[in-house]
């Protein structure tokens, strides 16, 4: 069994970011409330090949906060933990604070 997985060309490895379903009072949120696709960066690969044979880098690096789609994704799952598995260009973008 894997444990460590290296994404090929431009994809990168994402543990979704799973919301808290009640408050530190106790109050339950709706789903509706907490509900953002995000995730976080957890192996970025090398990136994809220029036609000219320059190496062009994923846009996110290890440990960015990413917005993801609603759909898409392979699903991967080592050890306990699940992952997805996206190309770069299908992240939407970064979250800040």
């Amino acid at each position: 069994m894997a444990r460590r997985l290296i994404p090929t060309l431009n994809r990168v490895l994402v543990e979704k970011i799973v919301p808290p379903s009640k408050t530190t009072a106790g109050i339950l949120l709706p789903e509706t409330s907490t509900k953002l696709n995000s995730g976080k960066v957890i192996s970025v690969g090398p990136g994809l090949r220029s036609p000219e044979g320059n190496t062009i880098p994923p846009a996110v690096k290890e440990g960015d906060t990413v917005l993801l789609p609603s759909y898409g994704g392979t699903q991967v799952k080592l050890g306990e933990k699940e992952y997805v598995l996206y190309r770069d260009e299908d992240i939407l973008g970064t979250l800040h604070e």
